[in-house]
């Protein structure tokens, strides 16, 4: 049997590629193009070559362990993204894992058995340089793996660390296929074209050596006044940022009534104090209540997914909404934080460049203070950078740290620091787009992918019961219930019998076969079920 797939052009170019390819493949894509549709289709055509292969994804977050499984499902491969080194042996009704860099580097050897042979899929792999112990951690986990594809959608870091499994000519990485936001753009259908409206503004603020200053973004300044600068604009209690915030919501509300009903607008603020203060003045201004995801917050990958999948106008993120997050219905954004560098902002504009099917017009908006570096970054977007071993005498505006970083190095003085006025000079100024290629408008009933067929992935034992429904991540969700099924009955037969809960589960995870119930199947989830009620009935 075969399925078909329906992929973009340079996805179907980027698997021939790859079927071609060695041990190690490095894809490097603009964000919005559609990584994850092309890896997933790869790890298809390992399957096909290999039955018994299992699938181990490697995500920078657990948010996106969560959208990873998902898309899987949709390709009929079952991902388990609540896998860990304690749950035991993969289960036999599922095709893989999901997990993070983290969880690689505490359990490197722990996950290098199960990697054994397997098709390793790196999602933005220069995260492995986020840490020196992340890095270790693959290649320990992974030395052993069949295949290993490593993808990215920005750019390499600029540090002089070299990634694990990634070619290197002389000291720059050198991918096996690359596919950028300038040929996206002429592609059409794949991204969407970024503005980037800048607001100039004057500002005053009481310097660290206890000095008034005042400065408008056209000033030049050294790196410390500049990042005093660029927080005084963004203050709460200044001009400057709720009159930015007024004219991306009205930019917002007129998409919504002209184009896109449910489009969203992303304010990227500077920490849980700064994000809701932005969703107060949203509120008091505007009468819109905001949803706010902040880093520190564990419910904040539930209120992400709540929003992308509603039709609210805001959500106010810290350093939650990066790579690999996909809000396709995101239009407008705010960038309204102190992090300036170029990786960092790239993050942020590749939150608004998916392209959403169906629709002639998608152009995005992301509002910036007109700031030397982030001016910049929005003039170079469609730069294609290669990670380099050597660092370029010009990168030493790239890694200026925000204010709160440059704080830390003079903390005697970091109280005299304050904020006295902002204001905006004039409205935004229009920038270009993000590309100056005009794309063709492009026809809404043609979504621009292409017919590939491939091979099914294997079958699987221990596959759903005929009343599971089907839909992405259904096999998960449903052995999630099985599995709090379990446990209330474990719960039952203790308060009955007087037992230990380890000792009832011993022996129920007997009766089936099993020795962890992070090991068992669907049919062995419902099996214990039916052990267990058969043993209340006794009761």
């Amino acid at each position: 049997m075969t399925r078909s797939v329906r992929l973009r052009p340079w996805q179907a170019r980027a698997l021939d590629r790859f079927v071609e390819g060695g041990a190690d493949f490095l894809a490097v894509a603009t964000p919005g193009a559609g990584k994850t549709t092309f890896a997933l289709a790869a790890a298809l055509s390992e399957l096909a070559s290999d039955p018994h292969r299992r699938v181990l994804v490697v995500a920078p977050t657990a948010h996106l362990k969560t959208q990873w499984a998902e898309a899987a499902a949709s390709f009929d491969l079952h991902l388990d993204s609540e896998w860990s080194p304690a749950a035991g042996f993969l289960p036999a009704d599922m095709h893989g894992v999901v997990i993070t860099y983290q969880q690689v580097a505490l359990s490197a050897a722990a996950v290098s058995r199960l990697a054994r042979n397997a098709f390793v899929i790196l999602d933005e792999i220069h995260h492995a340089g986020d840490e020196r112990s992340w890095g270790d951690g693959l290649q320990i986990a992974f030395a052993h793996a069949g295949r290993r594809l490593c993808m990215s959608g920005t750019p390499f870091r600029s540090d002089t660390n070299a990634i694990p499994y990634v070619r290197y000519a002389g000291d720059v990485a050198a991918p096996d296929f690359e596919y950028g936001y300038g040929e996206a753009l002429v592609d059409g259908k794949v991204v969407r074209p970024v503005f980037f409206p800048r607001t100039d503004g004057r500002m005053e603020w009481t310097g660290a050596d206890g000095l008034v200053r005042s400065a408008t973004f056209a000033d030049r300044l050294d790196a410390t006044a500049s990042s005093q600068r660029l927080r005084t604009a963004l203050s709460l209690y200044g001009e400057w940022l709720p009159a930015v915030l007024d004219t991306a919501h009205a930019r917002l509300c007129q998409i919504r009534q002209d184009q896109q009903p449910d489009a969203g607008g992303l304010v990227i603020a500077t920490d849980q104090e700064h994000a809701r203060g932005i969703a107060a003045l949203l509120r008091a201004r505007h009468g819109v209540e905001a949803a706010v995801a902040t880093s520190e917050d564990p419910r904040a990958s539930a209120r992400i997914t709540t929003f992308a999948a509603g039709d609210s106008q805001w959500l106010v993120a810290v350093r939650m909404v990066s790579e690999g997050v996909d809000i396709p219905r995101l239009r407008v954004g705010v960038y309204a934080t102190t992090t300036t560098t170029e990786l960092f902002f790239r993050q942020a504009v590749g939150r608004f460049v998916r392209w959403r099917r169906g629709m002639p017009r998608q152009q995005a908006y992301l509002f910036l203070p007109d700031d030397h570096r982030l001016r910049r970054w929005a003039a170079q977007i469609t730069e294609q950078r290669r990670h380099s071993l050597r660092r370029r005498e010009d990168d030493h505006d790239e890694h200026e740290a925000p204010i709160e970083q440059a704080a830390s190095q003079q903390r005697d003085q970091l109280s005299l620091f304050a904020a006295i006025s902002a204001t905006p000079l004039g409205p935004p100024a229009e920038s270009s787009p993000a590309f100056d290629v005009v794309a063709v408008e492009p026809d809404p009933g043609d979504d621009g992918t292409l017919p590939v067929t491939l091979a099914p992935p294997p079958p699987l034992s221990g596959r759903e019961s005929a009343g599971v429904s089907a839909g992405p991540q259904s096999r998960q969700a449903h052995k999630r219930r099985l599995r709090d099924q379990n446990t209330s009955r474990v719960r039952s037969l203790a308060r009955l019998t007087g037992l230990t809960y380890s000792k009832i589960n011993l022996d129920l995870n007997r009766q089936v076969g099993i020795r962890r119930i992070g090991e068992a199947t669907v049919d062995q989830l419902e099996r214990r079920l039916r052990h267990a009620d058969d043993w209340l009935r006794r009761l």
